[in-house]
């Protein structure tokens, strides 16, 4: 049979990891049907693709009993794409989960059934407890360590799971999710919150540790996210471990939830039109968990379900490595002139901070590391746009494993490394970070402009050149057969560098 799909040649692109095969999760919630596409199956994912179709399956089942034929048709047609996409990009595998509007409703197997003959895949129902099990496991994906309570906030539940560094337990589900209670309060925020409290009473987030942390998940919560971030002018647009306070979280969701609505609110436009309605629903519970755990603080992540169950099927060494080293490694071989370079610039920097006598925490060693696999991933770009083009990739880029100051300091260390000390590209972004690491980064950027005119971003050089310091002065040696690489380049960025890290003077020294 002729399909017009069918691709004779690898599509794979040569700015993609070479043998990597893309592994897909279709996601069937309750409110919306959603497939992910990532690059392959690793500790960092990459996603290769991503489409949902909010098809509110999740409404009236908490009435009803059952799925409705309408909104069953529109999901039915969404998968039928979703599949067709899986096919033409050649997937591995494909995994698909249904969660609580599957799992509650009376027609379920018909339904399951007909998802099964489009994707040509097994259907997993997930119970609320393995549902809450992988949200964490997500939440752990993008945060590793974390402890604290998890919750996934979807359209016909909240699923919450405590969380000791990066091990989950006492998952629990509840019928509060965003469309469910809009169904059972007649569509009235403020009335939903004593459902609410209601549901919750004798929930995990009661027994929360003191000022414990809660990382909250779902669209419904990233949607909420996103305003808050524009209301109060924050300077990234990044969901993934955006804290806030949690007082200052509880008032912003008692003011969502007291307008009358949110169309022509401050910000609501950059929330989309399927979850415009339901983020009152969603601040109503949020505010709710939050003062019933009296939490600290919520982090947001854009992990979840999905990103969980694909942590969960790696083996303990897999789920060990660091996501954000491999992330920044998977770019420096996709993106930079030779990512062997960067081992280099890693001891170079490594062998100035030593003689300098400078310390680094192993948070700080692992940034300025990730910033050495990430220096010269801006290369193709005109000399104008490198700092500005290479500093929105690492911002806003999908790396893991990385809070907003983190991004903050990488953002910095590349704006200096392509544009100079006196560099504006980061500077919003430097708010989020303290001034010792702004001033931290200023020095590795700095130290790449050394670097970089005598290695050319090729390897084998910076190894044979080393720093000595002699009471106020910098020294760097090369060795007698690079004596060429002494110029006037190389000692203004060095003169430079030296006054940025206190010394009076620098010098270059043969042999």
């Amino acid at each position: 049979m002729n399909q017009f799909w069918g691709v004779d040649a690898d599509p794979t692109a040569q700015g993609r990891i070479k043998g990597a095969k893309p592994v897909a999760v279709l996601d069937i919630g309750s409110n919306s049907v959603r497939l992910v596409v990532y690059e392959r199956h690793a500790r960092a994912l990459t996603p290769l693709y991503n489409e949902k179709s909010a098809c509110a399956l999740g409404r009236g089942v908490g009435k009803t009993g059952r799925l409705a034929d309408a909104n069953v048709a529109q999901a039915l047609n969404a998968i039928q794409r979703f599949a067709l996409v899986a096919r033409m990009m050649r997937v591995g595998k494909v995994v698909v989960l249904a969660t609580s509007a599957v799992r509650d409703a009376a027609n379920r197997e018909e339904f399951v059934a007909a998802v099964e003959a489009l994707m040509e895949t097994k259907v997993q129902v997930l119970s609320g407890e393995e549902e809450a099990h992988y949200a964490a496991l997500g939440a752990v994906a993008g945060i590793p360590g974390f402890t604290g309570i998890v919750g996934d906030l979807g359209g016909g539940s909240l699923e919450l799971s405590s969380t000791t560094n990066g091990s989950d337990t006492d998952g629990q589900s509840y019928e509060i999710g965003v469309i469910r209670l809009q169904d059972d309060s007649d569509g009235s925020p403020t009335a939903a919150a004593g459902i609410i409290q209601e549901r919750l009473a004798g929930s995990s987030v009661h027994a929360a540790a003191p000022e414990a942390s809660f990382v909250a998940i779902g669209g419904t919560w990233r949607s909420l996210a996103k305003l808050h971030q524009v209301v109060t002018g924050y300077p990234l647009r990044m969901v993934q471990h955006y804290i806030v306070p949690a007082e200052q979280m509880i008032a912003f969701c008692n003011e969502i939830t007291s307008a009358p609505t949110l169309k022509g609110y401050k910000g609501a436009e950059h929330v989309s039109s399927s979850r415009r309605e339901l983020v009152p629903f969603g601040a109503a519970v949020l505010a709710e968990v939050l003062k019933a755990g009296k939490f600290a603080n919520v982090v947001f992540s854009a992990l979840g379900v999905r990103e969980g169950y694909l942590y969960g099927m790696l083996d303990k060494r897999e789920q060990s490595i660091d996501p954000l080293i491999q992330g920044a490694e998977e770019l420096s071989v996709l993106r930079s002139r030779s990512p062997s370079h960067a081992n280099d610039l890693i001891e170079f920097t490594a062998q100035f901070l030593s003689v300098s006598e400078l310390t680094e925490t192993p948070e700080e060693t692992r940034l300025r590391e990730v910033a050495c696999l990430l220096a010269d991933i801006g290369w193709r770009a005109h000399p104008d746009y490198r700092g500005p083009q290479s500093v929105d990739a690492v911002a806003h880029g999908s790396l893991s494993g990385l809070d907003h100051p983190g991004r903050a300091f990488l953002a910095q260390v590349i704006a200096v490394r392509y544009d100079g000390l006196k560099s504006k590209v980061a500077t919003r972004l430097l708010s989020l970070a303290s001034a010792e690491v702004a001033t931290r980064a200023k020095v590795v950027g700095a130290l790449f402009r050394v670097a970089y005119p005598m290695s050319a971003a090729m390897p084998g050089i910076l190894p044979r050149i080393r720093f000595e310091t002699s009471g106020k002065t910098l020294i760097l040696h090369l060795p007698e057969d690079l004596t060429f690489l002494d110029g006037e380049h190389l000692r203004g960025r060095l003169e430079q560098f030296s006054n940025l890290t206190g010394f009076k003077n620098s010098e270059v020294k043969v042999g």
